[in-house]
């Protein structure tokens, strides 16, 4: 049973960065896309960024360019650096794991970590 940990979030002035953290409890599958969305108040779930298995990478328009999104697999780890932080980056950000296991759809989410860009 993979559980996914955030980390990273808290308040920062617009133009600052802050790097989230997505810690797995067992092992992040090279075959597995890990995923970080956000949601603000009163809106929908938004998908941020993607890494897929085999390493490729994908943003959201509002973000491309400010966002980079890696992993370590060594170490369970996903990490979403954010720079040139913007007021409407203010969200609580998921983490989300989407994989398959004996032809089974897995699918794992952490609990969510708060950003605050404010001044």
């Amino acid at each position: 049973q993979v559980q996914l940990v955030e980390s990273g979030g808290g308040l920062v002035q617009p133009g600052g960065s802050l790097r989230l953290s997505c810690v797995a409890s067992g092992s992040i599958s090279s075959s597995d896309g890990m995923n970080w969305y956000r949601q603000a108040p009163g809106k929908e779930r938004e998908l941020v960024a993607v890494i897929t298995g085999g390493g490729s990478t994908r943003y959201a328009g509002t973000v491309k360019g400010r966002f980079t999104i890696s992993r370590d697999n060594a170490k369970n780890t996903v990490f979403l650096q954010m720079n040139t932080l913007k007021p409407e980056d203010t969200a609580v950000y998921y983490c989300n794991l989407q994989g398959v296991r004996s032809f089974r759809k897995l699918e794992v989410w952490g609990q969510g970590t708060l950003v605050t860009v404010s001044s």
